[in-house]
């Protein structure tokens, strides 16, 4: 097997997306060899001793893709610290693979998320140059002006500079709440939230309806489906 880029063999391998796996590179959670390795650094996982946080990378999976609905209060990570329950308990308990959620879903969020172990498919969907398209049920306290909403529409200042959503549409009003569809293609940390917070609203419940060729409906009505391989 030829070599490739480090970050390259462990999406390989289903450790992580390409991202998530520099992320680990640069936090020394992976070594090569017994040596802390470093971006750009390349290996042939037939070859090379490749360790993340002290477990032992091997030759790639079968790959395995599961769609789920994370209710609120469950993480989206692998594992956590503080010892919460994570998005890995909604797969059926037969699934020995090495899987991971694609993106993220802030622990009060809910919504569909996509588990797997393929990182080269997970990086399709989550590298700003592919610009998938996530949509969101967003209910927020109070009704959201024409003024609001158009400022929204805009985009707002966060500390990571002016952002837009591709679209943001009010669904309906029940009561001292209101509804909307927001569309978004970026995906910086509780972004929704913050922006919602900007224009002077509260998020109370935030729902991921589709991601990118993904919707609700695909679930058809479970928790937890397996799919086929997608068409790449």
């Amino acid at each position: 097997m030829p070599s490739i880029k480090l970050q390259q063999a462990l999406a390989q391998a289903g450790v992580a997306s390409r991202r998530k796996a520099e992320e680990m590179i640069l936090a020394k959670r992976i070594k090569v060899n017994g040596e802390l390795a470093h971006i750009g650094q390349r290996v042939d996982l037939a070859l090379d001793k490749i360790e993340f946080d002290q477990q032992l990378v091997t030759q790639p999976e079968g790959k395995r893709y599961f769609l789920v609905y994370k209710p609120a209060g469950l993480v989206s990570t692998t594992s956590d610290e503080q010892g919460r329950e994570t998005v890995l308990s909604l797969l059926p308990k037969d699934v020995s693979e090495r899987l991971f959620p694609v993106g993220r879903l802030d622990k009060d969020s809910e919504g569909l998320l996509l588990l797997t172990n393929d990182g080269e498919y997970a990086n399709t969907l989550l590298h700003p140059s592919f610009g998938t398209q996530k949509t969101y049920e967003v209910t927020v306290t109070g009704s959201v002006s024409s003024k609001a909403l158009e400022h929204l529409r805009r985009g707002v200042k966060l500390k990571e500079g002016y952002i837009a959503p591709d679209s943001a549409t009010i669904l309906d009003v029940i009561g001292s709440s209101t509804i909307l569809e927001v569309v978004l293609s970026e995906g910086k940390k509780h972004e929704i939230r913050r922006m919602m917070r900007r224009i002077g609203y509260i998020v109370t419940k935030l729902v991921r309806t589709k991601f990118g060729p993904y919707s609700l409906e695909t679930l058809e009505e479970t928790d937890c489906i397996e799919l086929p391989p997608p068409i790449k």
